[in-house]
């Protein structure tokens, strides 16, 4: 007669994680679907109950793109660089609008999605990379307008791209994301305390808009001092690499990039860091 093996008793412990805080990039890809099912959520609460739906992605670019080719181009007259008004303000806002999103937007990890938090467990770097990827979409689809509209001007002769380093866009518009990425984990993890401090980053992001070759080239910065803060800022080397791969009129330096991945270094660490801090004891705070 077959004696019957005892079963193994298991007791699984779930408790915050001790030591330094780091990624486990196993655990996020295995909840892949889950950040998936985190980006569709965030376009159906967006565009839920909105006559335009999502054309608003395509709209306003376009609104932000006219208005600063009559106040810069126009009233101001501002350089750009040879570019045609309109394409190179749609460049600078496809940019900046992905950046500007993935802080403001991740910035509110915490506070937004606290029930869920409080509710079921799951990777919370998830959240925060959703909302990374959903700027990504976004920024995806206004790019193949400013695409269609840069063929536009290349058949008229007025712009030349440097085709063979278009695959470049790929890493640049990566860097952005992560810079972002890195600022808006950041917001969110000192804004579970301090909630007055979310105005002050909306604010210092619209200011950080114009420290940022965003509306004007690189190249009409002549003061050395300004120079030198242009480029140890983070975006401007994104920024004009961007536009040196589109119309081969960029300012771009070795010395800008070192800067630059080093912020983003610097920033995603810290960020990754704190972030997993705050969400061990967020819930007492939020």
């Amino acid at each position: 007669m077959e004696q019957t093996q005892p079963k193994k008793q298991y007791h699984v412990h779930y408790g915050p994680a001790g030591g330094r805080t780091r990624v486990d990039f196993d655990e996020l890809w295995r909840y892949k679907d889950l950040i998936w099912l985190f980006v569709k959520r965030d376009f159906t609460v967006l565009y839920k109950q909105t006559v335009l739906g999502p054309a608003w992605i395509l709209i306003n670019p376009l609104l932000s793109m006219a208005m600063y080719t009559v106040m810069f181009g126009t009233i101001a007259n501002l350089s750009t660089g040879g570019v045609p008004q309109p394409l190179f303000y749609l460049a600078g806002t496809a940019v900046w609008t992905f950046f500007s999103s993935c802080i403001n937007k991740v910035s509110g990890t915490f506070t937004t999605n606290s029930n869920i938090f409080s509710k079921v467990y799951f990777p919370r770097l998830a959240m925060p990379i959703s909302t990374m990827l959903s700027g990504l979409i976004n920024f995806v689809v206004q790019f193949v307008m400013f695409f269609c509209l840069l063929l536009f001007y290349l058949a008229r002769g007025e712009v030349a791209p440097n085709w063979a380093a278009m695959p470049l866009l790929l890493p640049i518009v990566l860097q952005v994301g992560l810079l972002g990425l890195g600022c808006g984990i950041i917001v969110s993890s000192v804004t579970t305390r301090y909630r007055d401090l979310m105005v002050v980053v909306t604010f210092g992001v619209q200011l950080w808009m114009y420290g940022t070759p965003v509306v004007y080239p690189l190249s009409m910065i002549s003061n050395p001092l300004l120079r030198a803060v242009m480029i140890a800022n983070p975006m401007t080397a994104p920024m004009e690499s961007f536009r040196a791969v589109c119309f081969n009129s960029g300012e771009v330096s070795v010395l800008m990039w070192v800067i630059s991945l080093a912020w983003t270094a610097l920033l995603l660490g810290v960020g990754i860091s704190l972030f997993g801090k705050v969400e061990k004891t967020f819930v007492d705070t939020v």
